[in-house]
């Protein structure tokens, strides 16, 4: 079976002598097209103008050996648009490669952002959430305007991520083995040559399975600084999720990694002595006052933890600084235990969320 791709099917389809409005086909059209080409599902014939269906409910996955990884998954949301005008209608394709013009403006140019959130599976088995998506999609919005990108609205954005989620859940992990990380993009994909906004845009969104994003697992991380290289400079865009920002840290953190160290710490590039943020996440001190964190203040910290979106919050067990090394307490009474139970209780539907912060799919 081939079938067409969602956003050029007309208004009505006749199947089998029922008639179906087109959000029932496109609903009926990915569920057929995903499981006959994945060979997962098997059609029945019945009465006339009935189709039955035997779907799994999950992916043929080994949820216990998860990591952070990218697995490709069914289907991707696409909405474009032109520069100086909006965003408007998008829809679900299957998963795959884009086409691109070696001149687009993200190629020569990194005009680019993208943000990252995740859907978790509620453990009564009834839909699937996610946390705070209108806050991903503000921050978009803000690091479109400094990269000069139109935007996808709140709500358009809010949209593609539930296609997206309910288009790829038998992906979703069961209850306590992960989450479907969802990567939404915005990018100049237009062709440009002369340093100038490129002239079309994509925002596209993706997701895969994904266990812990530390090979440790929850197990405590050990960082090192660097202060020889900086995270963000001011000025600079450190402030927004521009794809720009995360290749330069890479040399820092392979050498990092083959030292032993999980990630690396970077320090402010003004007076290279308060800590800025690790590579991928952001760093917490546990001390009595608020204020900029010196290297100094490592010395006698109760506690030190990352938090991301991808890293969830994963107690930091040690930090090298000029060959000295400061540890701290990761203990079931540590805080960030805490704060990991209480947000994934929060995310997964196991505790009550009083904030508003989780948003439903069914």
């Amino acid at each position: 079976m081939r079938a067409a791709p969602l956003h050029q099917l007309s208004q009505k389809r006749d199947i089998g002598g029922v008639t179906l409005k087109l959000k029932q086909f496109e609903t009926l059209a990915a569920v057929l097209h995903t499981e006959f080409q994945k060979g997962v599902a098997r059609a029945k014939g019945g009465r006339q103008g009935e189709v039955y269906l035997s779907v799994d409910e999950y992916a043929d996955v080994d949820w216990d050996k998860l990591g952070f990884r990218l697995m490709e998954t069914d289907y991707m949301y696409i909405m474009k648009c032109c520069q100086d005008d909006e965003f408007s209608h998008g829809h679900l394709n299957r998963y795959g490669n884009i086409e691109l013009s070696p001149s687009a403006g993200v190629l020569n140019y990194a005009q680019g952002l993208f943000e990252g959130l995740k859907a978790y599976r509620k453990v009564n088995g009834n839909g699937f959430l996610i946390f705070r998506p209108e806050e991903n999609a503000r921050r978009m919005q803000i690091g479109s305007d400094r990269m000069c990108m139109p935007s996808p609205s709140v709500e358009q954005f809010v949209h593609a991520v539930k296609q997206t989620v309910l288009a790829n859940k038998r992906w979703i992990p069961p209850p306590g083995k992960g989450s479907l990380y969802v990567r939404p993009l915005l990018m100049g994909s237009g062709p440009i040559l002369g340093l100038a906004p490129a002239s079309e845009y994509t925002f596209l969104v993706y997701a895969a399975p994904v266990g812990n994003y530390f090979k440790e697992g929850l197990a405590p991380i050990n960082l090192v600084i660097q202060d020889e290289s900086y995270r963000a400079t001011p000025g600079g865009t450190g402030a927004v999720k521009t794809i720009a920002n995360y290749s330069p840290v890479l040399k820092a953190q392979m050498q990092a990694k083959k030292k032993g160290f999980t990630d690396v710490l970077f320090l402010d590039a003004v007076d290279n002595k308060y800590l800025e943020e690790a590579s991928s996440c952001n760093i917490f001190i546990r001390k009595v006052d608020e204020r900029l964190v010196s290297v100094e203040d490592l010395t006698d910290a109760d506690e030190v933890f990352c938090t991301g979106t991808a890293v969830v919050v994963a107690p930091v067990n040690s930090i090298t600084y000029k060959g000295q090394r400061y540890k701290y307490n990761c203990g079931e009474d540590a805080v960030s235990r805490k704060l990991y139970k209480s947000l994934t209780d929060i995310q997964m539907g196991i505790a009550e969320d009083k904030k508003g912060w989780t948003v439903e799919i069914d």
